[in-house]
């Protein structure tokens, strides 16, 4: 495993750290291993019709009134 060696880090971060660690139920060491892991993985691609869908559904769904008009569209033209 590699070594890492973080030089003047001032002793309020040093602080912060631990105590976030300790809300972690973690060791420093730990938690800082964890930091640099969310830091660095790849974020999963957010899919936004997804979200909202789910969304719709955790607030008991949503009912729209669209009334549709379905005669056939004119193809586009680009003259």
């Amino acid at each position: 495993m590699a070594t890492v060696t973080i030089r003047n880090l001032s002793e309020a971060t040093h602080r912060l750290l631990k105590a976030r660690a300790k809300r972690n139920g973690r060791s420093l060491e730990a938690e800082v291993r964890q930091i640099l892991r969310d830091a660095v993985a790849p974020r999963p691609e957010i899919k936004l019709g997804s979200e909202l869908a789910a969304l719709g559904r955790k607030s008991g769904g949503i009912t729209l009134n669209v009334k549709r008009d379905k005669r056939p569209t004119e193809p586009a033209r680009f003259d």
